[in-house]
């Protein structure tokens, strides 16, 4: 009998020694997000689609937040709690720009060349001075057609400088803009819809009076998302992309 407790606590103390499994942190707005109740919102953020495409090997935590900017993610102390948590062979996915437009609300508002710029620069060098390895996203589009059927753009600076704080300090950049562009400009005006939110009246139990939003993804589209942010993690020669799978 006296064996027991001592094979339990010999079990316990190897569990407590199984490495850390590499983990990706997602950091971004309501695009990225976790959406409750799956069994019944039609609404996904990409994030939460993406550990589909990676193996068992590698953890994700989605930290991204509806409605956040880079700076209401930082002045919330939502970035230090993050931060807290990165250790070596940690991957940090940005992904900010849908709020910090907002200029009517200070709260979330960065000007793209400086404000926003700046917190880029501080989530790249805080989570390498972690040891983590920092990815830089642009934000994907929204659904935005003109009258003529040309998908036209709504984010304005935000990708550029996301795009040159990654160059800059050499960082790799997932380009989710161009990559979200070719995949609603080929889906077409009518197509895309299933792409975002489009819910017909009486088809869903949360939106029964149905909904037309072009900015938030549905499953298919989230799940669109996630793949090709994920086969850009396999192209990017991060060792992370070594554990992608289920892109093609």
């Amino acid at each position: 009998m006296q064996r027991y407790p001592a094979l339990l606590v010999a079990v316990a103390l190897l569990v407590a020694q199984e490495p850390r499994k590499p983990t990706v942190f997602l950091v971004g707005d309501s695009t990225m997000a976790d959406k409750p109740k799956p069994e019944q919102n039609p609404e996904r953020g990409w994030g939460q689609l993406l550990p589909t495409f990676l193996d068992d090997s590698v953890a994700v935590r989605n930290f991204a937040v509806n409605g956040r900017s880079s700076k209401s993610f930082i002045d919330e102390g939502r970035w230090e709690t993050v931060l807290g948590q990165l250790t070596v062979d940690d991957y940090v996915l940005v992904q900010f720009g849908h709020n910090d437009e907002k200029q009517d609300d200070p709260s979330r508002y960065t000007n793209p060349y400086s404000g926003y710029r700046r917190n880029l620069e501080r989530f790249v060098t805080e989570a390498r001075a972690r040891g983590a390895t920092p990815i830089l996203c642009s934000s994907i589009v929204r659904r935005h057609f003109n009258p003529h059927g040309t998908l036209e753009d709504t984010h304005g600076a935000y990708p550029l400088v996301a795009r040159q704080v990654a160059r800059e300090l050499d960082v790799p950049f997932i380009d989710l803009q161009r990559l979200s562009e070719d995949l609603v400009t080929a889906a077409g005006v009518e197509g895309s819809k299933a792409l975002y939110v489009w819910v017909a009246p009486g088809a869903s139990s949360m939106f029964p009076d149905g909904r037309q939003d072009d900015t938030h993804l549905s499953v298919r589209g989230a799940t669109a998302i996630a793949r090709l942010a994920a086969r850009a993690l396999r192209e990017s020669r991060l060792p992370i992309g070594r554990h992608v799978r289920g892109v093609d």
